[in-house]
């Protein structure tokens, strides 16, 4: 891996979907407690304005609002009772979309992903995105946090080479479930989901 140099938040697209494109490939860097951890984004799901299946949907609530910060903010939210879930807020402020995180390939940290997530199998170790959390020690603490500023939590980009897509519908959606928003790796062994839906 390269050396790291944090994203700036104008050379994130003003678009949910294209931004769901341009993460693969990015790095996600956590930093907590003196220890360095960090994945490659190799699967997202674009959640972009209107869309019913996406958190925003119903509006601006307490619990959604980061959803609505200029792009590059990180949302957070708990699911199903013992999961967390990050999403990358993905247009301009006071629009609410989001990307969702689906599944890292894991670079720094390994050692320190392996305890966290009970582990030696690198290939599961943040592939969905309730392992990513834990994987990579995030919760609730981090919601809005700004992923382009210095921080605990932070996306980058290094030297490796430009990913070129592919897109399937999203996963284990019950509304919108015919729009192809899911993007991730050609060939890649940490992307989630059915083997069917890698096409």
């Amino acid at each position: 891996m390269g050396r790291l140099r944090r994203l700036r938040r104008s050379e994130l697209p003003e678009d949910t979907v294209a931004l769901a494109r341009f993460l693969l490939g990015k790095v996600l860097v956590r930093d907590s407690a003196g220890e360095r951890t960090s994945g490659r984004i190799v699967e997202t799901e674009a959640y972009p304005p209107g869309d019913a299946a996406g958190h925003a949907f119903i509006g601006l609530t307490q619990r959604n609002r980061s959803l609505f910060l200029a792009r590059g903010h990180a949302y957070v939210y708990f699911i199903y009772g013992k999961s967390y879930m990050l999403n990358v807020a993905a247009e301009r402020r006071g629009v609410g979309a989001g990307v969702l995180l689906r599944a890292l390939e894991p670079l720094e940290g390994v050692p320190i992903m392996e305890r966290r997530r009970g582990t030696r199998r690198l290939t599961d170790l943040a592939r969905g995105p309730g392992r990513l959390a834990a994987a990579m020690a995030i919760d609730r603490r981090l919601d809005g946090s700004d992923l382009c500023a210095a921080g605990p939590l932070w996306l980058s980009v290094d030297e490796h080479r430009a990913v070129r897509p592919l897109r399937s519908v999203r996963i284990g959606l019950t509304r919108e479930v015919d729009r192809k928003l899911r993007f991730f790796e050609r060939g890649s062994a940490y992307v989630s989901g059915p083997r069917n839906l890698h096409r």
